[in-house]
């Protein structure tokens, strides 16, 4: 493993990537801080492009690379919003971008993949046809593997939400973002050091993929196994780099249950009037879930994307509809 990126890193790619990412708006909603008794802010990562923040850490790899690296390509396996974003950032450096997708990757991710350019090989929906795939195709291209978040430049890339959330909001008491594989949640635990308030960074985890908060409360990491979730951009394991980083920066992980995801989601676009995906709404249901914990407070959400099958919402499942009246289960590990 290479060094683990700190905050000089997270400047580094802010640098990098500043001509091609946008700089996404800082919202707030009235419904929201009422809800949650505390002054709300979002940082809507959801309206980058590709529509989620991945395109920064795949964004600083791409442009990280040297020219005789960049020249065979880049690859990596992905389901959805890292395949965008690593097949934008490759045209936009004009090189070749290799994806591996599961066949039974969200038909709106495929359709975006396509549409960047990228060349994809479908496989069987499990850990083990991605990685041979991959692996097939590197060996036969020579193509520079990207990992959606178990990367140096992708986490500090993914830090520099924060870094732009922070600027514009100096005041944060708590920053929340949702966790599958840690490149995010790493990222803006890195950021939040370079604020001289000290912000307490919180992760949200669905309970039915809840392998960082357990790998947390157990000091070692316990790989997700079969993990059944509306949201599905966290899905993967807790990536070894992203695992230190949390150790030591992190507050808590609180999980939230499908019920609680779904209405949070359901919430947002009714009361905001914006559209955020699942993995987004996990961090919003940790806030309506824990109001006690940030009652009173200025509280940030990086709402992490905004990819949703629109013929396929949650809501208009009758199983799910009638959940999403129920109570929500959650639970925190603690690192302090």
């Amino acid at each position: 493993m290479s060094t683990i990126p700190g905050l000089k890193e997270v400047l580094e790619a802010a640098q990098t990537i500043r001509p091609f990412v946008h700089r996404t708006p800082v919202i707030s909603c009235d419904a929201v801080n009422r809800r949650a008794g505390a002054r709300v802010h979002f940082k809507c990562e959801n309206l980058q492009k590709v529509g989620a923040f991945k395109f920064r850490g795949a964004c600083n790899a791409v442009f990280s690379l040297g020219e005789l690296e960049s020249s065979r390509g880049v690859i990596a396996h992905s389901s959805g919003n890292h395949a965008q974003a690593l097949a934008l950032a490759a045209r936009m450096r004009g090189i070749p971008a290799y994806i591996v997708m599961p066949n039974n990757a969200p038909t709106v991710k495929k359709a975006a993949v396509e549409e960047y350019g990228a060349n994809i090989t479908f496989c069987e929906p499990n850990l083990a046809a991605r990685e041979s795939t991959q692996a097939r195709i590197i060996a036969s291209t020579g193509a520079v593997e990207i990992h959606p978040y178990d990367n140096d430049k992708v986490i500090a890339g993914q830090g520099t939400a924060a870094l732009e959330f922070m600027d514009e909001v100096p005041d944060l008491d708590f920053l929340i973002a949702p966790v599958g594989g840690g490149g995010l949640l790493a990222g803006t635990a890195i950021a939040a050091e370079r604020s001289t308030k000290k912000i307490r960074v919180i992760g949200a985890e669905p309970l039915n993929a809840n392998d960082a908060f357990l790998s947390l409360a157990a000091g070692r990491i316990i790989p997700s196994e079969n993990p059944k979730t509306i949201a599905d951009g966290l899905l993967t394991s807790l990536g070894s780099r992203n695992f230190l980083i949390l150790q030591r920066h992190l507050e808590c992980i609180f999980t939230v249950d499908e019920a609680a995801i779904i209405a949070a989601m359901r919430f947002f676009w009714e009361r905001a009037k914006i559209i955020i995906e699942p993995s987004a709404a996990t961090a919003l249901a940790v806030l309506f879930a824990n109001r006690d914990h940030f009652l009173g407070k200025n509280v940030g959400i990086i709402l992490s994307g905004g990819n949703v099958d629109l013929m396929n919402l949650p809501w208009q499942d009758q199983a799910y509809s009638t959940q999403s009246r129920g109570h929500s289960t959650y639970g925190s590990a603690s690192l302090t």
